[in-house]
């Protein structure tokens, strides 16, 4: 028997509509849950992003005056490079602090409108200490502290360390959440089929015998937990978008912690979440269908 399109989207359709409560459940669980996953995954990035400037092992930046004299800049680079106690130190000058700023934050408009002169952004000398040790990088960190020109020492523990703990917590908790609702979606699209199976039971067992293929009768149920799936994942795409745009809004208005000033995500970033999202939505809804038609459809 010949598998016209029409015939699927019609009998697809049907099935949706034929179990509305159920698929409606299997609809909010599957966004609920991919929009966890895409928001642990926007977490997961917008932590990366905002602690590249402490990568290649630096422990503390010292931040220089925006007035400070090149003598000024000059001693401290000569102290650290004195110092047995640094391994080593990379000046950051004004232009390529803003040239950072320009890349960390150029998805978020309002914040490079902020800074439109190089001036307006500290120099900086990026320092990666011999040890490893919190108590010795808090020390050596101190001397700077009250140099000529300094305006500020950050170290990378009280910049970072409270952030990668909470992420981390937070992120593990979306996961298992998510997972377990990923779990519960699948099910609820078996089930939703299942009932739809049961409901046409008596119309299967005509077409059978009139010669309908297996093939036939599977792939409207197939397409059923398709649907719910893309649905719920596109539905999901949006309201991760929306909460990345919420967080942003935040970030550029200054109304976040001073922790998440550089916390961002790209728009390369957030299409990337996207199609994972998209993806993995397909796969739940293949992999319910594909268990209730194999389980339940007696063919």
């Amino acid at each position: 028997m010949a598998l016209r399109v029409d015939y699927v989207l019609r009998e697809t359709g049907a099935n949706l509509k034929r179990n509305f409560s159920l698929t409606f459940a299997s609809l909010i669980t599957v966004v609920v849950s991919l929009t966890l996953v895409g928001s642990a995954l926007l977490i997961r990035t917008g932590v990366e992003n905002a602690t590249a400037q402490w990568k290649g092992n630096v422990e503390f930046i010292v931040y220089m005056n925006p007035e400070a004299t090149q003598d000024q800049i000059d001693a401290v680079g000569r102290s650290l490079g004195q110092n047995p106690q640094v391994r080593k130190a990379t000046f950051f000058t004004q232009e390529q602090a803003f040239e950072e700023f320009r890349q960390l934050f150029k998805d978020s408009e309002a914040m490079i409108e902020s800074v439109s002169d190089p001036s307006m952004l500290p120099s900086s000398w990026r320092v990666a200490p011999q040890s490893s040790n919190a108590e010795e990088i808090r020390s050596l960190a101190d001397i700077y502290e009250n140099q000529p020109g300094v305006m500020t020492v950050e170290l990378q523990q009280e910049a970072i360390k409270s952030l990668f703990e909470a992420s981390n917590m937070l992120q593990t908790a979306v996961v298992v959440a998510a997972v377990v609702l990923l779990v519960a979606a699948g099910l609820l699209i078996l089930n939703t089929i299942r009932t739809a199976i049961y409901a046409r039971r008596r119309e299967i067992e005509v077409m059978k015998l009139v010669g309908a293929t297996n093939s036939f009768i599977r792939i409207p149920f197939m397409l059923e937990g398709l649907a719910q799936g893309l649905i719920g994942a596109v539905a999901a795409v949006g309201l991760t978008r929306l909460v990345n745009r919420l967080v942003s809004s935040r970030v550029d208005e200054g109304e976040s912690l001073a922790l998440l000033q550089n916390f961002y995500v790209t728009a390369g970033e957030l299409r990337s979440t996207s199609l994972i999202l998209l993806l993995v939505g397909v796969l739940v809804g293949t992999v319910g269908s594909g268990i209730a038609v194999t389980r339940f459809l007696d063919v």
